[in-house]
């Protein structure tokens, strides 16, 4: 029995010593908190003669859409891409609905490093929405974007889940954002195009991921 009994004294000793260390939260011996598992972001580069692109994506949010750009980065499929389509205020006279873009991918749906299509992820889903420099992507039908990819100039809410550019509704997949670079994708933006096609088109010399630090 007394051996039963140092025995339990010596626990609570020892838990209430554990509990008084902890009494400050979740924190390491620096002294941050890491309750909260800290995110870190992957930055794709894209180089052009106008100058370098970075972009951040979010696979926490939209973990599908950016594995797939990701994918045509690392397995070098995107060697042959290009901005191709510049869409302003004055080059879409149809369109009830106007917005501010400019477009890049492999252009060419039978291209050989082309990937099945992904499913949509909306933003509805990631809580993404489409703002100035948004990364986003390039889609006909739900569940069809590829490699085709945009740039958004400007805010653009008709692009988002239940906008009025895409008569389903669904809206466009954004899943990263410009964090240096804006005036490049402006001035690629502001270049001759002929009924919103690049003329010529601007060539995206390099592109690669690295981890943000």
């Amino acid at each position: 029995m007394k051996k039963t009994g140092t025995f339990l004294l010596v626990v609570s000793v020892v838990f209430l010593f554990s509990c008084n260390n902890n009494s400050s939260g979740n924190k390491n011996i620096s002294g941050r908190d890491i309750s909260k598992a800290e995110v870190r972001h992957p930055l794709a580069v894209m180089k052009t003669k106008f100058g370098t692109i970075v972009v951040e994506l979010y696979p926490d949010k939209a973990p599908l859409t950016v594995a797939n750009f990701e994918r045509y980065i690392r397995e070098n499929r995107l060697k042959d891409a290009t901005f191709y389509r510049t869409v302003t205020m004055k080059n879409q006279p149809g369109k009830k609905v106007k917005i501010q873009v400019i477009q890049g991918g492999l252009f060419r749906d039978d291209h050989p490093d082309m990937l099945p299509p992904i499913i949509l992820e909306t933003t509805k889903q990631t809580g993404l929405h489409h703002l100035n420099g948004t990364l986003s992507m390039a889609r006909d039908k739900p569940n069809s974007a590829t490699s085709e990819f945009f740039i958004c100039i400007g805010n653009q809410p008709s692009l988002d889940y239940g906008g009025k550019r895409n008569p389903d509704g669904k809206g466009f997949a954004a899943f990263g954002q410009v964090i240096k670079g804006m005036e490049v994708v402006k001035k690629i933006h502001q270049q001759p195009s002929d009924h919103q096609m690049l003329t010529p088109k601007v060539k995206i010399d390099t592109i690669y991921l690295k981890e943000e630090k």
